[in-house]
């Protein structure tokens, strides 16, 4: 029992000195740490410069609160010996090359290289170094970017005008754009010429003024032209009558027109719409809603079998009857219209003989339409199933390519002739008539029978009366 106590006491005394030698140490080291910090107080106080940096920072007040960014402040502060040799270093280099950029700036602008661009300054911040950096480069490289643009185009001019006062057709270029000009508005308006009208012939008009005079009961109008001699004869040429039919003339040229301009394609497809079917003539109008033609069906089935389902499709295709109407009248036509779509029973769509005739003159010669395009309308209006009135009037061996007209109180036929011996000529004959007088047909039978013959007659040769010889003639002649 004792034995223990005095283990028990001896561990506790153990303990208590191993607690007091760590008190003492931690004592110690305290005191030792506190005498460091002494020490470095004073040496601190006698050398202000050799303070560290952490020890600055320490003892440096804290800045207001500010929005100002915290490099702004540190910008502020003033550059002192205590930057570091590598920062001393990097500063040196960084003034070299923006020394070494300004050589080069000024080698390059041709500006003397002067002291005070070559002086070393030290930006007091780094936006400065930033905004003096690119003040320098950017403006510099526009500006080169500039003068080589304008020193391109200051040569350009030059070689341009050079090369015009060198070539040789530039004096003829004006009249070269004027003549195309011209052409230009030759396809668009019509002119007088187109047909070649020189001289009314006497006899011919004798002679159809006696075929007409057989008919008082109607008012013809008519124009006939010999395309070769210019021969012609009219009566009424220029009045406004009704056009039935004869509307599609114009419109079948406007047709071919925007095929030549690539406005529409012989094979583009039609779809019949409602409000294009139309009674009278023609068979597309037996066909379903929504069944679809070729433009070049759709064109042809009305003038061959004079469609009016046809016409109303193709007048929608072309824009409309008012840029039709404006059309017309860039051709020159003075009486043609359009105002109602076919049928046109009440005559309210308008033409003249004139125009018809001006018309198919200008087709002729290829002055609205190309060669191309005239071959195909010509054939289209050889091949008219309808061929009672002028055809009646030519013989064997004659073509025509022509579209007639019929409605209550007028009937018409208009075409281009050509006959065996190779004339051609134009003729267009409009009569207002009593309502379906069929006697009407006779006077246009007629009217073609006698141009036809008169045009188609060998020419006359002049009276020569012959004398017989006398006696002193003879010796004359002998001698």
């Amino acid at each position: 029992m004792v034995q223990q106590f005095r283990k028990a006491l001896l561990r506790l005394h153990q303990s208590s000195n191993k607690v007091s030698s760590e008190s003492k140490l931690h004592r110690s080291g305290r005191l030792a740490r506190e005498e460091s910090i002494r020490e470095r107080s004073r040496a601190k106080e006698k050398n202000p410069s050799s303070r560290t940096l952490r020890d600055r920072r320490r003892r440096r007040p804290k800045p207001p609160i500010t929005p100002t960014p915290q490099r702004s402040v540190r910008q502020n502060l003033p550059s002192s010996s205590s930057v570091s040799r590598l920062s001393r270093l990097r500063q040196t280099k960084q003034q070299a090359r923006k020394n070494s950029r300004r050589r080069e700036l000024s080698s390059l602008q041709g500006m003397p290289s002067t002291p005070q661009l070559l002086r070393s300054t030290t930006p007091s911040t780094a936006s400065e170094t930033v905004s003096r950096r690119s003040s320098f480069v950017m403006p510099t490289t526009l500006r080169y970017i500039l003068r080589l643009l304008i020193l391109g185009i200051g040569l350009g001019a030059i070689a341009g005008t050079f090369l015009a006062a060198l070539d040789p057709t530039r004096k003829i270029l004006p009249a070269e754009a004027n003549q195309s000009q011209q052409v230009e508005k030759k396809k668009k308006t019509a002119k007088s010429s187109a047909l070649p009208m020189k001289a009314e012939s006497s006899e011919l008009n004798a002679k159809v003024r006696e075929i007409v005079a057989q008919y008082p009961q109607f008012q013809p109008s008519f124009l006939f032209v010999d395309l070769d001699t210019g021969e012609y004869v009219k009566l009424g040429d220029t009045t406004a009558v009704a056009a039935a039919s004869t509307i599609k003339v114009p419109i079948l040229i406007a047709f071919f027109q925007d095929v030549d301009a690539g406005k529409i394609a012989l094979d583009e497809m039609l779809t019949m719409q409602e409000e294009s079917m139309a009674g009278e003539s023609g068979t597309m109008q037996y066909k379903a809603v929504g069944t679809k033609f070729s433009a070049l069906e759709t064109a042809t089935n009305m003038i061959t079998i004079s469609d009016n389902t046809a016409t109303n499709m193709i007048i929608d295709r072309l824009g409309g009857a008012e840029a039709l109407n404006q059309r017309f009248q860039e051709w020159g036509l003075q009486s043609t219209t359009i105002q109602n779509p076919l049928p046109d029973v009440e005559g309210t769509n308008t033409t003249s003989p004139a125009d018809l005739a001006n018309l198919m003159a200008m087709v002729n010669t290829g002055s609205l339409v190309s060669l191309r395009s005239r071959d195909r309308l010509l054939e289209i209006m050889r091949n008219v199933v309808t061929n009672d009135l002028l055809p009646q009037g030519l013989e064997n061996g004659a073509t025509i390519a022509h579209k007639t007209g019929n409605i209550g109180e007028m009937i018409a036929d208009a075409g281009i002739i050509d006959t065996p011996t190779g004339k051609r000529y134009i003729a267009v004959v409009m009569v207002e008539r009593p309502r379906n007088d069929r006697q009407g047909r006779e006077l246009i039978r007629s009217l073609s029978r006698t141009v036809y013959q008169y045009f188609t007659a060998p020419p006359k040769l002049p009276n020569v009366t012959t004398t017989p010889a006398t006696a002193s003639d003879s010796v004359a002649t002998e001698n």
